[in-house]
């Protein structure tokens, strides 16, 4: 039986929700950014009208007033739209339960088993738009395929408030004109290397040599090959089923701008000590570290490595990611954002160690362990600002009023 999958993708999320707290907001040019007072002027989301005068996501906040004068700016608030995701997606599961969040405001359906009880695809599609609609004042654009990547593809092709249904009859002609960077994780980088091939559409990536591909994007290139040919087979997970946890990151733009390295070294150890707690709860360990920056003019610089050890430590997590800020970057502009991130985790039973004759002995590490899980419990009873170390607490990079961003 062909499968019928749908990806729903919330219209204008941030913006939308902020219309539906204050429906004022519907009528004016406005953008959802952090408070610019702190530095965090990044347009986050806009609405209709704000599209119009040319304003994006994730310019800066001078840049977006400068296009329009009159925008409306408003601080995000992350619990409603945690609220209206979670409202969402329980419509969804109105009709399956394989339902499978991809970040706040998308979600992948697969609705095969449910075509006799509710109609086709673009039939439940349509009636899921009218439900969210209704419901909760948002709008969903929809694309509905025979697998995950190309519904994806056709939420992403006409919005707002739209269904797009690419088949075995018509996906060629609809999916291969389009750039090669609207595939999914197809970024930056990958578009850089597709382009020195000579890939600008993903008709171009469907006819391209497999091995080349391979070659010079490694296991991303035979994966994007299969996706440009429409041969995902990829499920898609239940609502209730516990997420694979593939990596636990946090990243922080200060209230200031860092200009040091032991400015630095401050803000890298308050970001791995956030990480290392995260990693002890979920009990895994890290066996790569990865350290990203961005400086004041935005040009972000991303390095990482294996660590000696699998590790759910603050120490080692900070010492790996200071190796990468002293091998990646010399200082000659300010840091605005640093951002800490565990990869290639193992379950903390399986960390197996490698046993140094100079370095660092297990009983050593294991009384850091202890010591770091005490920290976890006295934070758990106090709050996480109970225990601090001195240089946290006496810098003014603004770990306090800073904006945070977990991943994982």
């Amino acid at each position: 039986m062909e499968r019928t999958i749908l990806h729903c993708d919330c219209n204008g999320f941030y913006a939308s929700v902020e219309s539906v707290l204050d429906p004022e907001l519907s009528t004016v040019p406005m953008a959802v950014c952090g408070d610019p007072k702190s530095r965090h002027g990044i347009i986050l989301a806009k609405n209709e009208l704000a599209k119009k005068y040319g304003i994006v996501t994730a310019e800066t906040v001078w840049k977006a007033q400068r296009k329009c004068p009159d925008l409306v700016l408003v601080k995000p608030h992350h619990d409603e739209y945690r609220r209206y995701s979670k409202r969402v997606n329980e419509i969804y599961c109105r009709y399956t339960d394989q339902v499978e969040p991809f970040g706040i405001d998308e979600s992948w359906l697969d609705v095969t088993g449910s075509r006799r009880l509710f109609g086709s695809g673009k039939e439940i599609a349509d009636s899921l738009r009218r439900e969210v609609r209704e419901q909760t004042g948002l709008t969903i654009s929809v694309g509905v395929s025979f697998n995950k990547v190309f519904a994806k593809l056709g939420s992403d092709y006409k919005k707002p408030d739209a269904t797009t249904v690419i088949d075995k009859d018509n996906w060629k002609q609809i999916v291969w004109p389009l750039p090669v960077s609207a595939l999914l994780y197809v970024g930056k980088s990958a578009e850089r290397e597709l382009d020195s091939l000579f890939i600008k559409t993903i008709g171009d990536l469907a006819a391209a040599e497999p091995k080349r591909l391979t070659q010079r994007l490694g296991k991303l290139g035979s994966t994007l090959y299969e996706y440009a040919n429409g041969l995902d087979s990829s499920e898609v997970r239940r609502y209730d089923e516990p997420r694979e946890i593939k990596s636990v990151g946090n990243g922080m733009t200060f209230s200031r701008d860092l200009t040091s390295y032991e400015d630095a070294k401050i803000g890298i150890f308050a970001l791995a000590d956030e990480v290392a707690t995260r990693l002890r709860k979920y009990g895994l360990c890290a066996c790569t570290i990865q350290l990203q920056i961005k400086d004041t003019e935005f040009k972000v610089v991303s390095r990482q490595k294996p660590l000696a050890n699998p590790t759910a430590l603050a120490s080692e997590l900070a010492e790996g990611a200071m190796q990468l800020l002293y091998a990646s970057y010399n200082g000659s502009s300010p840091i605005r954002m640093l951002t800490v991130t565990a990869a290639n985790l193992v379950e903390e039973g399986q960390a197996a160690e490698q046993v140094s004759f100079f370095g660092e002995q297990p009983i050593d590490r294991e009384k850091k362990k202890n010591l770091e899980t005490a920290i976890d419990s006295l934070r758990g009873k106090f709050g996480r600002g109970m225990i601090s170390t001195g240089a946290i607490l006496g810098s003014d990079i603004g770990l306090e009023g800073g904006h945070h961003n977990e991943e994982e």
